[in-house]
């Protein structure tokens, strides 16, 4: 069935400002916890137990100086942070929370927009955001940033192959690439995560390597290189950079959620979207997990040492690989 026009608008700003909300207080609960896993106290001077934090951080950027390179590109410098956070949360427009409802017998869909090739545009928007971070790098005027913005680039660019490749084993057992039929296919017996326990190692890998996280935050080790690609920005235009990647990182949690663990499907059907908050929230304590967990290797010592990681995922990769074309 199909709603009116206002309740998706309805709905779409509801989506955009819980987004917003969870961007805010992730950050929040990412230094918590990685504190306590570190044996240290995270922010808590703001607010009770810290929890005012994030509210702390938002003025903080809104008030501080906006700087940038007398040289800079003016729009393309303004444009390219906008471009990263829009593309990253139009991409949670796709995926289903919920079966759909009557209410006061208006009938409400379980997504913002339904479209028969909804996993292609995930894909698509997120080839789109890549261009935030390499216009940003280059508008700078800065061979630092620009070093950087190749660097993410490359690393994004190369690994959503791997991401794209992953998903194909779930896409012909569903047979759709509608993100709303993958989940009802999944209503039983058994969700995606069994039969496509390779290709889901394989997709979190990438996922983790595609949203910069540690241990694949190489192009912004600013241990040892400058920050990068968004070196020149500050105040809210290095906020919006930082939010497109948090939304990032939620949208790669749902679209898991979504292909592998059965998206809403849970003990008690009404509560669809809670169980699907509740396995995102759980993806979402996996990624912190491995940031606090998880050492990074820099360059040399990946050259000497990452082979004895990279060689069996990417050998997993290729044997799911043939897997899937010697299906097709």
């Amino acid at each position: 069935m199909s709603e009116t026009w206002w309740i998706s608008l309805i709905k779409a700003l509801v989506i955009i400002n819980l987004l917003l909300g969870l961007f805010a207080y992730m950050t929040l609960v990412e230094r918590k916890l990685i504190g306590r896993m570190q044996r240290r106290y995270g922010p808590n001077r703001a607010g009770p137990f810290g929890l005012l934090q994030p509210i702390a951080d938002l003025i903080k950027l809104i008030r501080k100086e906006s700087f940038f390179p007398a040289s800079a590109v003016d729009v393309v410098y303004i444009v390219a942070p906008a471009l990263s956070a829009f593309t990253a949360l139009a991409a949670f427009s796709v995926i289903p929370f919920g079966p759909g409802w009557n209410i006061f017998g208006h009938h409400v869909n379980g997504e913002v927009v339904n479209v028969p090739i909804s996993l292609i545009l995930i894909f698509a928007l997120s080839s789109l955001g890549i261009y935030g971070f390499i216009v940003g790098g280059w508008a700078s005027d800065s061979k630092f940033s620009l070093l950087g913005s190749m660097r993410t680039c490359a690393q994004m660019v190369s690994y959503e192959v791997s991401l794209t490749f992953a998903v194909l084993g779930v896409v012909i057992m569903a047979g759709s690439l509608s993100l709303v039929d993958i989940v009802h296919k999944q209503g039983h017996p058994l969700w995606y995560a069994v039969p496509q326990a390779i290709g889901l190692a394989v997709f979190f890998v990438a996922g983790i390597a595609e949203t910069n996280r540690a241990p694949f935050d190489l192009p912004e080790a600013e241990t040892e290189l400058v920050a990068g690609y968004h070196t020149e920005y500050s105040g809210m235009r290095f906020g919006l950079f930082q939010m497109g990647e948090y939304i990032n990182l939620i949208t790669l949690s749902g679209v898991t959620v979504t292909l592998f663990f059965g998206g809403w499907h849970g003990p008690y059907a009404p509560l669809g979207p809670l169980w699907f908050a509740l396995k995102l929230l759980a993806l979402l304590f996996v990624f912190i997990w491995i940031r606090a967990t998880v050492p990074r290797l820099r360059y040399d010592q990946l050259m000497r040492f990452g082979w004895k990681v990279l060689l069996p995922v990417a050998t997993l990769n290729a044997f799911f690989t043939a897997l899937v074309v010697a299906a097709t």
